[in-house]
């Protein structure tokens, strides 16, 4: 395998977008890693650094609440959040990823299902305690963020918060310039999580853990 993880995901997900298939593209990219063709670029066989460090900030005590993971990939962010004591849902779109996830977790306290964030499931309408989004939105074009983010907001129940993890640019980047993926998201954008009654309460831009060159934002939000 001689190709570049980030060209041939990149690669990937340009063929499934030039479909009219902008979300295909993640199990095409998850079943090829499993045959051993590709490298998922953001797997990184542990949690993410910035989750962890937010959850050893904040030390949340998840007894008797619930979290959500949205597009868990092979589940290692899922795995810090059900340690917390949530009872943790984690969810993504390709089914070879939730497959690898089960096989990784055997003994999991988290439920791992297929499931997509542009048409999730109605009973998870404002029904979580914890919503966490990695990567997720940054991951589809730029003309299907706004949806996907009403989505994910609409996933925290009141009282509840929201923890988004995501790559930064300069909001007087041109969208036509991003050649995603990923595509990552302006000041404008993360701000734009919020709602009348979701409040950003904490944003902060730092370098990449893994790659200084690179920014990413974590931001928390809080619903009344």
């Amino acid at each position: 395998m001689n190709e570049d993880p980030d060209v041939a995901s990149r690669r990937i997900a340009r063929e499934s977008i030039d479909r009219d298939d902008p979300t295909g593209w993640f199990e095409h990219l998850y079943a090829a890693a499993a045959e051993g063709a590709a490298v998922v670029p953001w797997d990184r066989g542990t949690a993410h650094q910035l989750l962890t460090d937010w959850v050893n900030e904040s030390k949340p005590d998840g007894t008797d609440k619930t979290a959500l993971v949205v597009g868990a990939g092979t589940g290692w962010d899922a795995e810090l959040v059900a340690d917390r004591g949530y009872d943790t849902t984690a969810f993504d779109i390709s089914p070879t990823a939730i497959a690898t996830a089960h096989r990784n977790h055997p003994d999991s306290r988290a439920h791992y299902i297929v499931a997509d964030l542009l048409a999730p499931p109605t009973d998870w309408h404002r029904a979580f305690d914890l919503v966490v989004e990695i990567y997720t939105v940054q991951a589809l074009p730029i003309h299907l963020q706004p949806n996907a983010i009403k989505q994910v907001t609409d996933l925290v129940g009141p009282g509840g918060t929201l923890l988004v993890i995501a790559a930064a640019r300069p909001d007087d980047q041109p969208d036509d310039e991003i050649q995603g993926p990923p595509w990552p998201l302006t000041r404008a954008t993360i701000r734009s999580f919020t709602a009348p009654d979701l409040h950003l309460i904490q944003l902060d831009r730092a370098p990449s853990p893994t790659d200084p060159t690179i920014l990413r934002w974590r931001a928390e939000y809080l619903r009344d």
